[in-house]
């Protein structure tokens, strides 16, 4: 159950949470479109850099009525919440389908429970013990499953995915924790304003203007960035941060559920290919989500 004043408020957040996860579960394949012509590195600091660009005005308006804000938390949580999971999303999509990128983005809600347990003391039961597992063994499946739709070779690039869902686990709880009480639109900003500059100076110091003058495809893949950026990193995180704040970590790291289903679907439009032992680790994922988040 989640913990809301009324039935407005109840419909209000059921509303954001699906809107949330149109606009991540299309993430995948804008980030598949960047690596048309960039680098992980420069797709994954673009993004950065875009939204930091958008969001620097509402950051700087609010600043004076958050003089003794704790920038370096900040830029701690700036780091696992945005800039690091970035980078590795897009280091994931080099060797993997966006559609499964997408659906490995589902451990959120497991590695939100880890990480509160570890850091947090966040209590566990047994019940919960077993989606952990659950969990893991979907992914684990879906690691291995080869070109031809059988057990194959592990696959590394499942490895970036993972990671940056424990980076999201502790931005999550960081969010309960200690930012309750900035407004999310505050929270959002200041945090790019703490990464912003970091992959500013990363994208300028790459060979991003040679790519811009010399690849056919640049201008189209920075457009698909800029979307991304602009929705799918601003604004989404505006949606999430304010989920946390209403509800929970881990109810708000349930848009997960959701996520998939986007993200299949683009994956499908744009030729990508799921195989039997795919759904099978799709639906242990879920599964454990699912007991995850019903047992807490």
């Amino acid at each position: 159950m989640i913990s809301v004043k009324n039935n407005n408020t109840i419909v209000l957040t059921y509303a954001t949470l699906l809107l949330l996860a149109l606009i991540w579960g299309s993430s995948f394949i804008l980030i598949k479109r960047g690596l048309d012509a960039f680098s992980p590195l420069q797709v994954g600091t673009l993004r950065i850099a875009f939204a930091f660009i958008l969001l620097f005005p509402l950051a700087i308006r609010r600043i004076k009525k958050h003089a003794d804000i704790n920038w370096k938390l900040l830029l701690l949580f700036g780091m696992v919440a945005n800039l690091l999971p970035a980078v590795l999303f897009s280091a994931a999509e080099t060797g993997l389908s966006s559609s499964l990128a997408g659906v490995l983005n589902s451990l959120t809600p497991i590695f939100t429970l880890i990480i509160g347990i570890i850091f947090f003391s966040t209590p566990v039961n047994y019940r919960q013990s077993f989606g952990l597992g659950l969990g893991f063994v979907g992914s684990v499946m879906i690691s291995l499953v080869g070109s031809s739709g059988g057990i194959g070779e592990f696959n590394f690039y499942v490895l970036f995915v993972i990671t940056a869902t424990i980076c999201y686990g502790f931005a999550g709880n960081m969010v309960k924790r200690y930012f309750m009480n900035i407004n999310s639109v505050t929270l959002t900003s200041f945090t790019f304003l703490t990464v912003g500059p970091i992959a500013l100076i990363y994208v300028f110091s790459s060979d991003f203007t040679d790519v811009m003058a010399n690849n056919d495809k640049a201008w189209s893949s920075l457009i698909y960035i800029f979307i991304l950026s602009s929705i799918g990193t601003a604004f989404a995180l505006i949606l999430f941060n304010r989920i946390i704040q209403n509800t929970s970590a881990v109810f708000a790291s349930t848009v997960t559920y959701l996520i998939p289903i986007a993200a299949i679907g683009w994956g499908i439009i744009d030729g990508e290919i799921l195989y039997p032992f795919h759904f099978a680790g799709i639906a242990l994922i879920i599964a454990g989500v699912y007991i995850v988040n019903k047992f807490k």
